[in-house]
């Protein structure tokens, strides 16, 4: 295959929303089970993994472009939903999948720490279904990528950029991640955390899952028509900074002593040296 094959990208889109629904409904079986919503976010990473996975075995494109994708799709999402499942172990609801239940009259009542009760029709739709939905349109570069022909002349400099940008994203994330458990296990720790990574940027973490995928879009992009699903690295920035990440948690953190100081002198997304003060 040279170019790009429609029908077998369409393949490829249905396929990979099929994948996602069966883990989405999975997911849900299984949070029921535990009393729980917010297992869903331990398969936010795993979800991508299928499809990186599966929209190969589909498409018709270029195999080593498709196992490279799958490799770095693998590494970032096996690690984030191992730290999630870690983090989250052995504790209650998310307060943002409770308040967000309540508000759409879906929770009537909790048992033990979750919310047992809560409408399976409303906890599909607002965080299953919108999970799914997320998960398959974020990862348009990888399919669209699995239905187009191999890397040619400058594609390969935009692609080995692509590799750079996902590993500076990367290194962010899953420092970031290191760095901050080091600092609650820290009997002697401050009220906030401005080690390492996190004097440069409040959210390391944020910034640098946003940086994965737009490294996973350049590789996706080294070939036509991949430059298109330039929307889903944006879709996926805006989720991170604005829709449930860095801005979200900035107001929870804002309550505690020192964090308004931590505001002034530390870039709130894009890492960059600390500043002695000022805004």
């Amino acid at each position: 295959m040279t170019g790009f094959d429609l029908a077998s990208f369409g393949a490829v889109a249905l396929t990979s929303l099929l994948a996602l629904a069966f883990l989405q409904a999975g997911t849900f079986f299984v949070a029921r089970r535990l009393g729980r919503y917010n297992v869903v976010d331990v398969v936010w990473g795993p979800g991508f993994v299928l499809v990186a996975g599966v929209a190969p075995l589909v498409g018709s494109g270029d195999g080593a472009r498709a196992l490279l994708l799958f490799a770095l799709t693998g590494i970032w999402g096996i690690r984030l939903g191992v730290h999630i499942a870690a983090q989250s172990r052995g504790k209650g609801e998310d307060p943002r999948y409770e308040e967000m239940l309540e508000r759409s009259g879906g929770a009537t009542e909790r048992s033990g720490g979750g919310t047992a009760s809560a409408s399976a029709a409303v906890a599909i739709r607002k965080i299953f279904l919108t999970q799914g939905l997320a998960q398959w349109f974020v990862s348009l570069p990888l399919q669209v990528s699995a239905a187009a022909g191999p890397t040619r002349g400058v594609g390969w400099i935009v692609l080995g950029l692509g590799v750079a940008v996902w590993l500076v994203g990367f290194c962010f994330e899953a420092i970031g991640d290191r760095q901050l458990a080091r600092y609650k296990a820290d009997p002697d720790r401050g009220p906030v955390m401005d080690r390492g990574l996190w004097g440069w940027t409040r959210h390391p973490n944020y910034f640098g899952d946003a940086a994965v995928w737009w490294g996973i879009w350049l590789v996706a992009a080294a070939v036509w028509p991949g430059v298109l699903t330039v929307v889903a690295p944006i879709v996926m920035t805006y989720f991170l900074v604005h829709a449930t990440g860095a801005r979200l948690l900035e107001k929870s953190m804002e309550k505690r002593p020192g964090y308004r100081e931590y505001q002034q002198r530390t870039s709130f997304f894009l890492p960059r040296p600390p500043r002695s003060g000022g805004s």
